[in-house]
């Protein structure tokens, strides 16, 4: 990589970082291309981004976001997004996934440093369309209860006459 494709790349990284809410740093050593792959589709799925940086460059853009506290070692995945669970789900998934081969190191929420409980616990939590899908039902629990007396009702009403 020549200097001005470096420092491209790290422009496009701290803009990057400095708009999304979640970024998972997570360790690959050892997992296959294929591996990879199927990381990147889940996350492309589910609106994150995934991409393997140098540690220097990746260091330089997360400073320039303002996220000066993450510290980074060895062979690193950086997962990012807008949404923070997703991105939680994402590297989740991908380390449940590719147990053998695949961890979650650490992760900055809305430019904190986070552990590894942290990022567990946001991927645990329902996604914000189950949130509304749970919330839909419980509205509705009234009207259904009612509806399923009235009708039992007329069914005794029809047994009596």
């Amino acid at each position: 990589m020549t200097r001005a494709e470096k420092e491209q790349l790290v422009a496009e990284l701290t803009t990057a970082f400095s708009e999304s809410n979640a970024i998972v740093v997570c360790d690959y050593k050892g997992s296959k291309c294929q591996e990879l792959e199927s990381v990147r589709r889940y996350a492309k799925e589910n609106d994150t981004h995934v991409k393997v940086v140098k540690n220097t460059l990746a260091t330089i853009a997360l400073k320039n976001a303002g996220i000066d506290d993450l510290q980074l070692k060895d062979t690193n995945l950086i997962v990012w997004g807008e949404d923070q669970i997703a991105t939680c789900k994402v590297a989740d998934k991908a380390a449940t996934d590719l147990k053998s081969t695949f961890s979650i190191k650490t992760g900055a929420l809305e430019g904190k440093v986070v552990d590894l409980a942290t990022i567990m616990a946001m991927a645990k939590l329902p996604s914000r369309d189950e949130l509304i899908g749970m919330l839909l039902n419980v509205w509705q629990a009234p009207i259904r209860n009612f509806t399923i007396g009235l009708d039992a009702l007329r069914k005794k009403k029809e047994e009596e006459a």
